[in-house]
């Protein structure tokens, strides 16, 4: 029996096995594909310096979602591992919300992009870190400590560019203006969140939408941008 078997809760029964199955897929692909996302910047970054960050990143990300997959493989049960779970489904049984998989852009929106993505997953993995599953508890460690430098890189990165000169402040600005109606999506709960929540085992992401959008409004509001005023929507 693998650790992460034998970290598992002993009652678990199928449908909540399922349920993990899911969660898991969701917060692997998230990071999966947003790292995938991140490293096309290789090479093309504005600065040398931030090539090498960018690269750091995009590393972190894809390492979360290593562990994050090769737990879901274990839970499933099926005999497949995270490179299966990576590589060898078809499009539509991806779990990531939307905004991880939109176009680079200029080098604005990715920033943008990645200050949403991180200051949520952030919440999240605070809370996760109390998991009752010993395993994902100690993922979501992991992760917050690398989490916490994406989200403070990304801040200070807007802040720079929002705060700078005519031209960054406006190709920033339309940044935030593009990427905030996929945001809701990262707060969006179901009921496999709100059962492995009231479980112990996971997190309920709409509980974290107030605090999400103030640290957001509070880092765009330093860097002279503008939220939308309007609430963002699922796509």
């Amino acid at each position: 029996m693998s650790a992460a078997a034998k970290a598992a809760p002993a009652k678990m029964d199928p449908a909540q096995r399922a349920d993990l199955f899911e969660y898991l897929l969701r917060l692997g692909d998230d990071r999966l594909v947003l790292g995938h996302r991140v490293s096309e910047w290789c090479g093309h970054a504005p600065i040398l310096e931030e090539d090498i960050a960018l690269a750091n990143i995009a590393l972190d990300l894809v390492g979360q979602a290593n562990l994050l997959l090769q737990l879901a493989g274990t839970t499933e049960g099926k005999g497949r591992d995270q490179d299966a779970l990576a590589y060898f489904r078809e499009t539509v049984a991806f779990r990531n919300v939307v905004l991880v998989e939109t176009p680079n852009g200029d080098f604005g929106y990715t920033i943008v992009r990645q200050f949403h993505f991180s200051v949520h997953a952030l919440l999240v993995l605070e809370q996760l870190q109390r998991s009752r599953h010993v395993d994902l508890a100690g993922i979501a460690a992991k992760a917050y400590k690398e989490t916490r430098y994406h989200v403070r890189h990304s801040g200070e990165w807007i802040i720079r560019l929002g705060d700078g000169t005519e031209e960054s402040h406006a190709r920033v600005q339309r940044s935030v203006n593009e990427a905030w109606r996929f945001t809701d999506e990262l707060c969006h709960a179901d009921d496999v969140d709100r059962r492995l929540a009231a479980a112990g085992l996971g997190v309920d992401p709409s509980t974290v939408r107030d605090v999400w959008s103030i640290q957001v409004r509070e880092v765009l509001q330093t860097a002279t941008l503008t939220a939308p005023e309007d609430r963002p929507s699922r796509p």
